[in-house]
């Protein structure tokens, strides 16, 4: 490009700049522009990966029904293969004067090849734009997020397997029940998240399903080829019907929300167990002096606040859902402006379940668990269904053996044999981690993130 052509693409570029791509001859004031943007510029940026690789599944796609040439195919791709380098590396930042990400890819491309990075939009709209960056991004954090549960569930399992003989009491009501163990108890919170896995799996199947080409919601007269950009981009199907898909915008976030909802159950859930059994009025387990925090007058205090706070930021994301619902629930079709609002509070929300993920798979391996909790007489009745049991297998109906052990504790009597032989598939004696094993690694490998893997690296060339 002569110096005379290069200057004349970025002046042009630079007026771009502090024009949004939608705006005609009437000029939107600042006051207007501050609201209608919003957060969007540094949202953004969680996107922004996304949004040119779904710009390179688009132009390839243009490319092949004659929207552009093979010539100006490959300089964008090269462009965008640049912008690309620069997002990983942290580079890239959305301009001042700039809407959003759509917005700026558009920009630079212009400035650097001049009209050609003008012709990138044919076909599509920023409403089935943003949908499919938010499907490409939401795709790889449930990844990411499907990851961090497998580290934790494998950390959970191992100290299930190395506290399987160690006994504490399980309680109904907050009561002194019956037997329990350390096996069961850590082998307990695993087997849930598989549970939360398949949650996991079903949000990724519907987000793995393509929108681009229903433009604003109703397609385009362009010959748009979907099932090339689906195939592109690895998607299982396209979203078929073009109102349907511009419909999933919120659909899509409060489903995602729901499995997100479900692991972080599990973790607040654990976190409770754990903050409790760390007291010294329980003493089951104990967390390392480096994993715990001071207090400010109590020279003593060893508080589990890591724990209180996975508890608190966990429960604060089982409210994600009905935020997302709230926001959504009562648009009729097509698009609205009102979905801007959902990023807001679902793109953080990656962040901060894998961090406390990360956080729980960090600390469970070094809980300390008490060895010697039965020493305590406080415990003792929680052996009477093992003895009703005992005396029903020697012959002894269930109803009188009942009765008998329970007036024999009434008068002070009752003296526990503290062991216990119990068989069943999932009890104490027999906890089926190896099959629990199996179920999780079963939902993994059903995911098929390698269908995606070779997609992307086809598409962007590394």
């Amino acid at each position: 490009m002569k110096d005379n052509d290069q200057s004349r693409v970025i002046a042009e570029g630079e007026a771009a700049a502090a024009t949004p791509i939608w705006q005609k001859s009437t000029t939107m004031t600042a006051e207007i522009e501050r609201f209608t943007v919003g957060r969007d510029r540094q949202l953004d940026l969680y996107l922004a990966e996304s949004d040119v690789i779904g710009s390179m599944a688009h132009i390839t796609m243009l490319q092949s029904i004659g929207l552009l040439t093979a010539d100006e195919l490959q300089a964008l791709l090269a462009e965008l293969r640049h912008i690309l380098g620069d997002i990983r590396q942290g580079r890239f930042t959305i301009e001042e004067g700039v809407e959003d990400v759509h917005s700026e890819v558009e920009l630079l491309l212009t400035r650097r090849l001049g009209d050609v990075g003008k012709k990138i939009h044919s076909g599509r709209s920023r409403n089935d734009q943003v949908l499919l960056d938010l499907k490409l991004w939401t795709r790889r954090q449930l990844r990411e997020v499907a990851g961090l549960v497998n580290d934790l569930f494998d950390q959970l399992q191992a100290q299930s397997e190395r506290y399987s003989d160690v006994l504490m009491p399980g309680y109904t009501h907050l009561q002194v029940a019956m037997p329990s163990s350390f096996g069961l108890w850590f082998g307990a919170y695993a087997e849930s998240l598989t549970d939360d896995m398949l949650f996991l799996q079903a949000a990724y199947r519907m987000v793995n399903r393509n929108p681009l080409g229903s433009a604003a919601g109703y397609g385009s007269s362009f010959p748009l080829d979907r099932q090339m950009t689906t195939d592109l981009l690895g998607f299982d199907t396209m979203a078929y019907n073009v109102v349907y898909a511009q419909m999933g915008r919120g659909k899509m976030e409060r489903n995602v929300a729901f499995a997100l909802a479900s692991v972080a159950g599990t973790i607040a859930k654990l976190a409770f167990d754990a903050c409790m059994f760390n007291s010294q009025n329980f003493g089951f387990l104990k967390l390392p002096a480096e994993c715990t925090t001071g207090s400010s007058i109590m020279p003593h205090k060893k508080n589990p606040d890591v724990f209180e706070l996975t508890r608190a930021k966990c429960n604060k994301l089982q409210a994600l859902p009905q935020q997302v619902t709230l926001i959504m629930n009562n648009l009729p079709s097509g698009y609205f402006r009102d979905l801007q609002i959902i990023k807001e509070v679902f793109l953080p929300a990656f962040d901060e379940l894998k961090d406390c993920l990360r956080m729980c798979a960090y600390i469970i391996p070094r809980i300390e668990v008490n060895r010697h909790i039965l020493d305590d007489p406080r415990y003792d009745l929680m052996f009477s269904v093992e003895e009703v049991n005992r005396l029903a297998a020697a012959g002894t109906p269930f109803r009188d053996a009942y009765r008998q052990v329970g007036l024999d504790i009434e008068a002070g009597r009752f003296t526990p044999t503290k062991e216990v032989h119990h068989t069943h598939a999932g009890s104490i004696g027999n906890l089926c981690n190896d099959r629990i094993a199996a179920l999780m690694d079963a939902i993994l490998a059903d995911f098929h993130f390698e269908r995606v893997d070779e997609a992307e690296a086809k598409l962007t060339g590394c």
